[in-house]
């Protein structure tokens, strides 16, 4: 199923057709979930792929074996993508573990009444949009990018893949949302403090570990350890499907690389329509080290303190 120039709209959002179709998606809405379930949820290029290692070594108490041996969309398949029944039918594990980039206006019905474990993932806009830009380049399946400025303005208008930033953060991060267990942690929390966040993970997953354990866990899901393993760094994709000659998906991994590409008048643009579409978001961001730009968090918080 190559499907490299089809996109599908569904409820006005565009989703690559190489990997989604109607039905899949249709099918996404109507899931089973099982209150042992963990679901992992995240805008593109927030940090999924970490949390998915991150996860899976808890659930293993830091053992690498799996996330060595199986590729991380076989351990935590994407509920939307037209190949999840089958993965998810031939894995014996418990907790299943779910992987999702839907909004929560579209997946939010199938959750109530569930008490399955909802993990969602943020990292600063301006990183994310940074990061799928190249990304863009690389990977065949979605549109080439034209320049920066445009995918940019693109990005801002909520027109690329998978919709709105903006609504998706707000939509899965609204405190009325219709979700029992729900933990929301950032790329940013993951960058400073990594062992601190396993372990805020492990104990909301009621999966504890020893202090060995946790060191284990940090070792194998550092950004230089997923960087090469072949298992987490999507090398075993085609050429065809991901060009690995004009980038990596593992690319850098740092906090503030927006700062390379960014203007200081798409920054202030940018800051602008931040405040415009987040003024009714209740959650307090920490995109910086404190003792750097504290300014730029001032600005991109002031919307969100209490």
């Amino acid at each position: 199923m190559a499907r490299l120039d089809v996109t599908e709209m569904f409820h006005g959002i565009s989703f690559p057709g190489h990997l989604h179709t109607q039905d899949s998606l249709k099918l996404a809405l109507k899931f089973p979930f099982r209150d042992s379930d963990i679901l992992i949820v995240s805008y593109p290029k927030s940090g999924t792929t970490w949390m998915q290692e991150i996860v899976s070594l808890i659930s293993n108490k830091g053992d690498p074996h799996v996330s060595q041996n199986t590729p991380n969309w076989a351990r935590s398949p994407w509920l939307e993508q037209y190949y999840f029944a089958a993965v998810l039918d031939s894995s014996p594990s418990t907790p299943r573990v779910i992987t999702t980039h839907l909004p929560h206006h579209l997946l939010g019905p199938a959750l109530q009444g569930s008490k399955a474990k909802v993990i969602y993932v943020s990292r600063n806009p301006k990183d994310v949009v940074v990061s799928f830009y190249h990304f863009h380049k690389m990977a065949n399946f979605l549109p080439e990018p034209d320049t920066f400025p445009e995918f940019l303005n693109q990005f801002l208008e909520g027109t690329l893949s998978y919709g709105s930033w903006f609504d998706h953060v707000k939509g899965w991060s609204d405190q009325t949302a219709s979700v029992n267990c729900l933990l929301h942690i950032t790329y940013e929390e993951m960058s400073l403090d990594l062992c601190g966040a396993i372990k805020r993970i492990s104990s909301f997953l009621q999966c504890p570990l020893v202090e060995d354990e946790v060191s284990t866990c940090v070792k194998h899901c550092s950004f230089s350890s997923m960087k090469h393993n072949k298992m987490v760094n999507y090398t075993l994709v085609a050429q065809e499907i991901m060009d690995h000659g004009k980038g990596s998906f593992m690319r850098k991994g740092k906090i503030g690389d927006w700062k390379n590409m960014f203007t200081e008048e798409q920054n202030q643009y940018f800051n602008c329509v931040y405040k415009s579409k987040m003024q009714d978001c209740t959650l307090r961001f920490v995109w910086e080290e404190q003792k750097e730009e504290e300014s730029h968090v001032k600005d991109l918080n002031a919307v969100e303190e209490s």
